[in-house]
């Protein structure tokens, strides 16, 4: 059986000691959808969604929640961020929100990624539920990873 690292030899959660680790350059990029009902795609489309730009606040808020993830994740450590891009897509009614995180640090960023694709979902859920309540958020992922210890992940699915 794995050693869960989180759990200390009494059982109790802990936090992992990385200070030994060397940082390294550490990419990590996750992926997520959102469903649009037919009034919160058409208003998001032609941008008349009455609560202004979503993709700007998506994105904006996003990033913020990426800085702020050690401070929701409670065995998170904080990270030392270089740079976060979010990307913005739609395909009919769905939208799909990608978000990569990158830096050096002794821990890698795939906490942080998920973090921003999740708000930015909830964020496009939220500004556009006075229209129709009828979105479904799915396919949040870890896509790619790069750095540190375990090497390359891609999500091959």
């Amino acid at each position: 059986m794995t050693k869960l690292n989180h759990l200390d030899k009494k059982g109790n959660a802990h936090m992992v000691d990385i200070s030994p680790k060397e940082p390294t350059r550490r990419t990590a990029t996750a992926e997520g959808k959102i469903t649009l009902g037919e009034n919160a795609f058409h208003a998001l489309s032609n941008d008349t969604v009455p609560k202004g730009d979503v993709f700007a606040v998506a994105r904006v808020g996003a990033i913020q929640a990426v800085k702020k993830t050690s401070e929701t994740i409670p065995l998170c450590h904080p990270v030392r961020i270089g740079s976060v891009s979010i990307d913005i897509s739609h395909n009919d009614r769905v939208v799909t929100i990608s978000c990569t995180v990158q830096g050096v640090d002794s821990t890698g960023f795939e906490m942080e990624a998920l973090m921003g694709v999740s708000t930015a979902l909830l964020i496009i859920y939220d500004m556009t539920k006075s229209l129709d309540r009828e979105m479904v958020i799915s396919d949040v992922r870890l896509i790619h990873k790069d750095g540190g210890k375990s090497g390359e992940y891609r999500w091959e699915r």
